[in-house]
């Protein structure tokens, strides 16, 4: 998705785009499958700060509603806990007061000073910090007083501790970073911005899942007279007189450009692509780097089920017994827990489209631990067997009866991860978000290792998350020259 909002922008500004994709279909990771009548969305399943978007598309001169069919969420998403409550996020600041009474009215209070940390932080770390480059060591010290002053140092989970008491609470105000490959107890307490946008900008859908809005993204830059290719790999970034002059793919082909944009995770992009010597991405920073977490998602399709579980609507967040243990496990232990939280995506709910008439499709994300630990988890004995404990936390807690009405099924690991996406360790979300490993830390939007190449995407400058890859499009365009005027003949 950050390629296609690169090559649309660039696009925009007169560059003539060709973009190389190794899939057979635009979007990524924000890609689809098709099974027996099901659409499987494989990765991002709701938007969220839709004028990144909007912004977008009339950066083209274009209308992006006129395009996707974007579908407002109410509720956005609910939470179960394992003691049987529950808490339903909405879009109204009265709507989420009266769900943080009926759990703990103690906490009322915390919540409102919660809320102002969050749109504090919305508007510096998003709006701000978020939207423009930060490849220069002065741009992080002229920042440097706002982080101390915001305690960018503490961590997502001890900021939520220190204005809610109650456990359940805790970990609803927390859990977000997950949705970007974060440890919640070591991600910088920044992110409690995603609280503040989802409450003002709302959670939305869109109708034929972000593929959706992928290929509208691929259509604009077809009708700028870009070029797209598909089934097709990048074997390297070429070079001529010290600076990026185009790329060669596994076929042999040779195509020059005056920039080069990767889109391809930074690690992936650095250890394969870029031939000439490292000086700060080298083999060995990479590999010290902490990685986000791996995951296991097992799409799947269910006969005849539109009309069952109706307290099942289309985002579900199923909470394990333990929290800051399980998170433990994955990020910090790399160990394979018995005991796991799920996500559970129900896109029938608001899409019949994604099934066949009276039949439903689901999407059931678990995170698990990347590959990069010293002891790797082996996916291909293990799928099988953690597959049958997801189909009993699916069938006690949520879906009864659903491994029986099973109509297509496909599952990805960390091995799809890595081998898919070319994702370093098989992560979900590239480099972890950490304090140190964000802002300048990050790999920069324009290479410090060649002149003339350009990073988007989820690796990059600001982070991962669909917001995130669509801004740092909105970063590159401030950093990419003109492009050079060739006389008419």
């Amino acid at each position: 998705m950050g390629g296609l909002a690169a090559g649309m922008r660039l696009g925009a500004r007169g560059y003539r785009v060709e973009i190389v994709d190794r899939l057979d279909m635009p979007g990524g990771r924000g890609s689809c499958l098709h099974q027996n009548g099901h659409r499987f969305d494989l990765g991002p399943t709701i938007v969220t700060v839709p004028q990144t978007l909007r912004e977008l598309w009339a950066a083209c001169g274009e209308d992006f509603d006129a395009a996707v069919d974007l579908r407002p969420m109410d509720p956005f998403y609910e939470i179960r806990f394992p003691d049987g409550s529950n808490f339903k996020a909405t879009g109204t600041t009265d709507g989420m007061r009266a769900e943080v009474a009926r759990l703990s009215p103690s906490d009322l209070k915390g919540f409102d000073k919660f809320l102002v940390d969050s749109e504090a932080r919305y508007q510096f770390g998003f709006e701000d910090l978020g939207r423009r480059p930060m490849n220069k060591l002065a741009d992080l010290i002229k920042v440097l007083p706002k982080f101390a002053y915001l305690r960018a140092d503490r961590s997502v989970y001890a900021h939520a501790a220190r204005r809610v008491k109650d456990e359940r609470l805790r970990m609803a105000l927390s859990f977000h970073p997950l949705f970007i490959g974060g440890d919640p107890f070591h991600v910088t307490s920044m992110y409690i911005l995603v609280s503040h946008l989802e409450k003002e900008f709302g959670v939305h859908y869109a109708m034929g899942g972000v593929a959706a809005i992928a290929q509208a993204m691929a259509d604009v830059i077809e009708r700028q007279a870009g070029t797209l290719n598909f089934n097709q790999d990048v074997s390297e970034v070429l070079t001529k007189n010290g600076r990026a002059a185009g790329v060669k793919l596994a076929s042999g082909r040779i195509i020059p450009a005056d920039i080069v944009v990767s889109n391809a995770d930074a690690g992936h992009t650095y250890k394969h692509l870029v031939k000439s010597p490292r000086k700060r991405w080298t083999d060995n920073r990479l590999k010290k780097s902490r990685w986000s977490m791996g995951l296991f998602v097992w799409y799947f399709g269910t006969k005849g089920t539109r009309k069952m579980w109706e307290d099942v609507g289309h985002h579900t967040i199923l909470n394990g017994p333990r929290y800051k243990g399980l998170v433990r496990d994955i990020f910090i232990k790399g160990k394979l827990s018995d005991d796991m939280s799920l996500y559970i995506h129900r896109p029938t709910v608001t899409d019949p489209s994604a099934a066949p008439e009276g039949d439903d499709t689901f999407y059931v994300l678990s995170p698990v631990p990347h590959l990069g630990f010293d002891t790797v988890i082996d996916w291909e004995e293990e799928r099988e067997r953690y597959k049958a404990k997801v189909t009993k936390v699916l069938e006690d807690k949520v879906l009864p009866g659903f491994s029986e009405r099973i109509s297509a099924s496909e599952i990805f690991t960390p091995n799809e991860f890595r081998d898919r996406y070319l994702s370093p360790n098989g992560s979900g979300f590239s480099i972890e978000p950490r304090i140190l490993q964000s802002a300048w830390f990050r790999p920069h939007n324009v290479s410090e290792e060649l002149p003339g190449l350009y990073l988007v995407g989820a690796g990059t400058h600001p982070g991962a998350g669909l917001p995130g890859v669509i801004s740092s499009a909105e970063v590159l365009s401030k950093l990419v020259p003109d492009p050079v005027k060739v006389p008419a003949e």
